[in-house]
């Protein structure tokens, strides 16, 4: 069984990419939570149609996995690593409906030595599940299309809407699915009939969840990630700086290698010409029109707006397989050994932490974190905990504690779901307040001046604290101020 796995991969690319899966299966067992873990298990904690930020597609993983395996960080790691592996042997289905077994696996062997699968695997986020259906989505959509299979457009609409259940981005699916019949002149006529039409039907039916509870909530949801983006976009000015950013990002989610072998499949597609006219097939456009409109959208918006290093991750399932028709054999050596120092030294971090993360966004010291502040609790007498950081430090206590930790919404600002969970704030009236406030970039070790003004006109009375600081190997790599906060105003 061995053989037929690894036929057509030399001995060198084999075991770098297992040394690369090693690492990543470590990381699973060794890695803190980080917040995004801690805030979908959040959202699994508290069922809903959908939720405030995203769809609910990761909270049912996130569900299924505590629930089996208990509230902790690996059990939530793990159900991310297995539904990558589903995604990749879907990647791996799909690509075997362009190429033969043998250059499929040259697909997946980039696929693979990306660290945008060392992300999917142990962060908690939407993309995970999105990319899961997005690839079975593509499968079938292939197969509707090109095998003349009927039924298949059914299955295709149901993973579509599956998709748009993970993440709002799953509405390129249907986008590039009419952009693909449209440009491919001997499948055009698939637009006459009914079942791409039916098969969009059903995404909708499918995605009913997440319209149903935006329709209860006043469309927020759709607002938070459609209107208000596109209006930070309008006042923006031109930005060189997020250019580069979303270039480094990408460099470093595909490595380098298959990231410039993007460009040069795209632009080898283009240069084929008959006639003055491009002769691409319907293979060839197929798997362009899942790739370009998001990667082209997004970066059209780059000089103008901040592009988060994950939005054009499902562009990369074909982008990928188009790379596995062209890249020589050598390259993707090279790739795979500068992967393998990537994620090297990943595993250097995460196990030894050389280089503290100046940001809220870490895995080491929420545990200490929850133990310190339980222990001021109690010696205070403070009834409840908040922290007023978006929802990173009050995600990653809820996670570790028994007791519910507040979020913002209790100083009156808005604190994305946790503005949903139908919190009776009144109930809190009187009662004294163990206020965290996490400090990323501190330069010392000691109190702040003066009282955070967010909380002020909240309580009646509030003290600093000595800050709670976390060290790892004999230094400060994390500081949070603390504040005893007593008789709550709502």
């Amino acid at each position: 069984m061995r053989k037929n796995l690894t036929a057509g991969l030399s001995p060198a690319v084999f075991y770098m990419l297992c040394a690369i899966l090693v690492i990543r299966v470590i990381a699973v067992f060794s890695m803190g939570p980080m917040p995004q873990d801690a805030y979908y298990f959040f959202y699994a904690s508290h069922p809903s149609l959908s939720y405030f930020d995203h769809p609910p597609a990761i909270s049912w993983l996130i569900r299924i996995f505590t629930e089996i395996f208990g509230k902790n960080p690996t059990a939530i790691k793990l159900g991310d690593s297995v539904l990558t592996v589903l995604t990749s042997i879907a990647v791996f289905n799909l690509s075997l409906r362009f190429y033969p077994s043998g250059q499929s696996k040259k697909v997946i062997v980039l696929f693979l030595s990306t660290l945008m699968v060392s992300i999917l695997s142990l962060i908690s986020t939407p993309d995970t599940p999105l990319l899961f259906f997005w690839a079975l989505a593509l499968c079938k959509i292939h197969d509707a299309v090109f095998r003349k299979r009927k039924i298949d457009w059914i299955y295709a609409g149901i993973l579509m809407g599956l998709a748009f259940d993970s993440k709002y981005t799953a509405v390129f699916l249907p986008a590039g699915m009419f952009i693909f019949l449209l440009f491919s002149s001997s499948n055009r006529k698939q637009l006459l009939t009914i079942w791409p039409w039916l098969s969009v039907l059903l995404m909708i039916m499918v995605s009913s969840p997440v319209i149903i509870w935006n329709w209860n909530n006043n469309f927020a949801s759709f607002a938070f990630q459609g209107t208000k983006r596109m209006n930070s976009v309008s006042e923006l000015q031109f930005s060189p700086r997020f250019i580069f950013g979303l270039f480094g990002h990408q460099l470093a989610l595909l490595i380098p290698v298959a990231f410039a072998f993007l460009f040069r499949a795209t632009y080898l597609m283009f240069s084929l010409k008959e006639k003055g006219r491009f002769k691409l097939s319907a293979g060839q456009i197929f798997l362009l029109a899942f790739f370009l409109p998001i990667f082209m959208i997004f970066l059209s918006l780059s000089p103008f707006y901040w592009v988060k290093i994950n939005w054009m991750m499902p562009a990369y399932i074909t982008g990928i397989i188009l790379v596995g028709g062209i890249i020589p054999d050598r390259w993707i050596k090279i790739q795979l050994i500068i992967s393998l120092i990537i994620h090297a030294g990943l595993f250097v971090e995460i196990v030894f932490y050389p280089v503290p993360v100046r940001s809220d966004d870490t895995w080491v010291g929420w545990e200490e974190l929850h133990r310190k502040s339980q222990i001021l609790k109690t010696q205070y007498k403070a009834d409840f905990i908040f922290s007023a950081d978006s929802y990173k430090t009050s995600a990653e206590l809820n996670l570790l504690s028994r007791e519910f930790i507040y979020g913002q919404n209790v100083i009156g600002e808005h604190a994305l779901h946790f503005s949903y969970i139908g919190t009776d704030l009144s109930k809190l009236k009187g009662k004294n307040a163990i206020f965290l406030d996490s400090e990323p970039s501190f330069k010392n070790l000691a109190r702040k001046a003066g009282d955070p003004p967010a909380i002020n006109g909240h309580f009646t009375s509030v003290r600093q604290l000595r800050p709670i600081v976390i060290f790892r190997n004999g230094r400060p790599v994390r500081k949070f101020l603390v504040y005893f906060c007593q008789n709550y105003i709502p």
